[in-house]
């Protein structure tokens, strides 16, 4: 009788341990990504070489707030395209607030001319108050963030370019 009713408390204790996480995951807040946004196909052109990349659209404001939050992994030629339809001022900048990936982000003017590109590490705070901003330093009507290091391993810089839609990708 003792055996069978350790068993029964070890399935109590492993059942208990299941639903505890399963409430935690459900109540954590770590935001799924977005579904259905549009992907482009796009390219990033330096004097050196031109880097193809497939890139999520996020155009309205609440895709834009949500972005990559929740996130384990990030395919290394994808990324996501912010695009506004005004031009944001040097001082506004993007956050990692539940943005489980380091990422670097790229910003970009109404030519996709680069004008800055910064490093950004995930934030562990519970709240968006927590956590760092990093402002552009220029002003920008898009930004695209890529996995951390892409731009510096493929030689993309200030000054280089994106074009959106493979039609205006020049040839490799």
């Amino acid at each position: 009788m003792k055996a069978a009713s350790g068993g029964f408390r070890g399935l109590k204790v492993w059942l208990m341990l299941a639903f505890s996480s399963l409430i935690y995951g459900c109540s954590s807040g770590i935001a799924a990504p977005q579904e259905g946004l549009p992907v482009v196909e796009a390219c990033f052109v330096s004097a050196a070489s031109t880097v193809p990349v497939k890139l999520e659209v996020a155009s309205s404001a609440d895709q834009r707030q949500k972005g990559l939050m929740g996130r384990t992994s990030l395919a290394p030629y994808a990324g996501m395209l912010f695009e506004y339809s005004e031009l944001r001022e040097a001082s506004h900048g993007f956050w990692m607030y539940k943005t489980l990936i380091p990422l670097d982000i790229a910003y970009l003017n109404q030519d996709g001319v680069i004008g800055s590109i910064r490093q950004m590490v995930p934030c562990a705070s519970a709240s968006g108050a927590g956590c760092p901003s990093y402002p552009a330093g220029v002003p920008f009507i898009q930004a695209v963030e890529m996995n951390a290091g892409f731009f510096q391993e493929h030689g993309i810089g200030q000054g280089d370019r994106l074009y959106v839609g493979t039609d205006n990708c020049p040839e490799q």
